[in-house]
């Protein structure tokens, strides 16, 4: 069985660069480094139906624990990477919709922070009535080298997973801030 690796966003191309995209934008990063070695994914329906794509390339439950979705994190601050397994959506209507086409919880998440945050690393998270205009919104160009370095993080979290296992992978990209 091989990896199958998601990158979840919405379709469109003024979605390209928002943080909502974060995880989509990244697959493209992973085509040159990861050659063939996965299945790489960016489902061509909105983020709220990610499971009906998902679904297409993971046929069983137990092919589920060979994927790895990527995805933005309004819990996290701007550049932390953070992999779990089998925990809950977390509000993430992206990962709930797979969770619920594929009848599992059990796959791989790489949950990609896009919140500012402040100088001593305390999370400035938008309030609710404005969370859908801040993950559509691009990242602003202080941002950007950010993205670059979080992309790359993403990368490692990838290549660990696959070369050295999940538990390896979460021991040493979520134990860095």
């Amino acid at each position: 069985m091989k990896w199958v690796i998601a990158g979840l966003g919405n379709p469109d191309s003024h979605y390209i660069g928002t943080r909502h995209n974060i995880g989509r934008d990244f697959i493209h990063s992973l085509e040159k480094h990861l050659g063939k070695t996965a299945v790489l994914i960016t489902p061509d329906l909105y983020m709220n139906n990610s499971g009906v794509a998902v679904k297409k390339a993971v046929s069983s439950i137990a092919a589920a624990k060979k994927l790895i979705v990527l995805h933005d994190e309004i819990d996290l601050p701007l550049g932390r990477v953070k992999i779990s397994f089998g925990s809950s959506a977390g509000g993430h209507r992206g990962v709930d919709s797979i969770q619920k086409a594929l009848k599992t919880k059990d796959f791989i998440r790489i949950r990609i922070g896009i919140s500012p945050a402040t100088p001593a690393g305390k999370i400035k998270k938008p309030d609710a009535d404005d969370v859908p205009d801040f993950v559509l919104a691009k990242f602003k160009p202080a941002e950007q080298e950010k993205v670059k370095k979080v992309c790359k993080r993403v990368v490692n979290a990838i290549d660990l997973i696959l070369n050295e296992g999940l538990e390896r992978a979460m021991t040493e990209i979520n134990s860095k801030a």
